[in-house]
């Protein structure tokens, strides 16, 4: 199935999520003796939003960009104010359908490419109907 946005959202500023945040780095080999020092506190709104007005949240439906660390249920973090340059994750309109994808420009030509060897890539023809919504600025997944 190709990966394409299911849910939009727009983010929620007046809440704030706080959460501690810890100075130590958590080792992905064996663990550290550090003692747990709370280096202050993270609102995940602030590391996340970097344009409150231009942002919005989108669920994603299929399998075409398990190659980018996307998977069907995730969540995307899209900010329109970036302007989308080659090999971004972009979130397009393409004939009327919303896509995530990664946007390659070529030669003055536009390819939505998918990263998953299943799916061919895309090139959008002038005639197309094409905008593209924004650029994708972090994942969201459960483990």
């Amino acid at each position: 199935m190709k990966s394409k946005a299911e849910k939009i959202y727009r983010p929620d500023m007046s809440a704030c999520c706080c959460l501690p945040l810890f100075l130590e780095r958590v080792s992905a080999g064996f663990p550290s003796p550090a003692a747990d020092y709370e280096e202050g506190r993270l609102d995940l709104n602030r590391y996340l939003i970097k344009n409150p007005p231009a942002t919005f949240f989108v669920r994603v439906a299929g399998d075409s960009m398990i190659g980018a660390g996307i998977h069907p249920g995730d969540l995307l973090v899209v900010d329109r104010s970036l302007e989308p340059r080659d090999k971004n994750v972009v979130i397009a309109a393409l004939n009327g359908e919303l896509t995530v994808k990664r946007i390659r420009i070529r030669r003055k030509k536009i390819y939505l490419e998918a990263e998953n060897e299943i799916y061919a890539s895309r090139e959008v023809s002038a005639e197309a109907d094409f905008e593209v919504w924004g650029v994708v600025t972090n994942v969201i997944h459960p483990l």
